[in-house]
């Protein structure tokens, strides 16, 4: 029995080893420069420099991260579109790759024609959190406060357009109440505030919110993400506390300058697919309160396509001035 497991275990480990070959042989490139459109030491470039290890691991290639911020990513964005499309350079980046299209004038490439979506690579749902002293104890009772008092209430958010600035309007919309909507240069100022009192309510993520909710500074009323939070199993979605059918998380992809399905953008879409399934990616995403993307090549095109179509509907209906 001992000789057919150490059999077994041996062939698994041959069968990785050749498939990582098979990604890694003939790539066309022997270094990758992911490029993060945001400031170092955020959430997008924390996810992008895992990513960069595992992938050169996988290819048999140097990979750098090279931080480009600047116009709520567009910046970082443009320099890969006019990169070779030969996988040596990516853009990994968070939901403004979606939300952009529709909230700025113009931008200097097309979203959906000029990238080719490799891989979703993190979710992070946001939370809809209130003030310790907040009244209302549940999403339905804040609900009933704001329809009995129009315009009375705000919420914060870390700037206009961002995506939980975009979480309240569209909570606005499907719960069909109207609060103001307190925009912050940052998630920081803004949680500050919320904590001190100066606004009563916030949508943000959970990195932000478990260490002031464990703290007992804030509440939290629900989660935006379609299933319950393994962080906050007792806080139900906003779908379960009767704000049926909403969905709104934060979201990391990436991207390369399109190729038209080429050997490299197969290659790379096969590396990620097993990168994320592996059990390591989902340890060292815990630490930064994400869970592992499971959309990749076809699959995330489709639900890129989805989100910018989500998101400017919900723009549009808010009339989030553009920029």
């Amino acid at each position: 029995m001992k000789k057919l497991t150490r059999l077994a275990l041996s062939c698994l480990a041959m069968t990785f080893v050749m498939l990582s070959g098979a990604l890694a042989q003939n790539f066309p490139v022997s270094q990758i420069k992911i490029i993060v459109p945001f400031p170092a030491g955020g959430t997008t470039d924390i996810l992008a420099r895992f990513i960069a290890q595992y992938l050169g691991e996988k290819l048999g290639v140097t990979t750098i991260v090279e931080n480009r911020p600047g116009a709520s990513g567009t910046i970082g964005s443009e320099v890969v579109v006019k990169s070779p499309a030969d996988g040596s350079v990516l853009l990994v980046t968070a939901t403004h790759h979606v939300i952009n299209p529709s909230l700025r004038k113009s931008l200097p490439y097309e979203t959906q024609k000029d990238f080719s979506p490799i891989a979703l690579i993190a979710t992070a749902p946001n939370a809809l959190v209130v003030t310790k002293d907040f009244p209302a104890k549940s999403v339905a009772e804040l609900i009933d406060l704001a329809k009995k008092q129009p315009g009375k209430l705000s919420f914060g958010s870390a700037g206009v357009g961002g995506a939980n600035h975009l979480s309240g309007e569209l909570f606005k919309q499907m719960a069909g109440i109207n609060i103001e909507h307190i925009p912050y240069k940052g998630a920081a100022p803004a949680m500050n505030d919320l904590i001190g009192g100066h606004i009563p309510i916030m949508f943000d993520t959970l990195p932000t919110v478990l260490p002031a909710a464990e703290a007992g500074n804030i509440r939290v009323l629900a989660v935006t993400s379609a299933q319950r939070a393994a962080s906050l199993p007792n806080a139900p979605t906003l779908d379960e506390a009767g704000v049926k059918g909403f969905e709104a998380t934060a979201w990391f992809g990436m991207y390369m300058p399109q190729a038209n399905g080429s050997p490299a953008y197969t290659k790379l879409v096969a590396a990620m697919k097993e990168i994320l399934a592996a059990p390591a990616t989902r340890e060292k995403f815990a630490t930064q309160g994400v869970e592992p993307g499971k959309l990749t090549g076809a699959e995330f095109t489709a639900f890129v396509d989805s989100e910018i179509k989500k998101w400017g509907a919900v723009v549009k209906t808010a009339n989030v001035p553009q920029e």
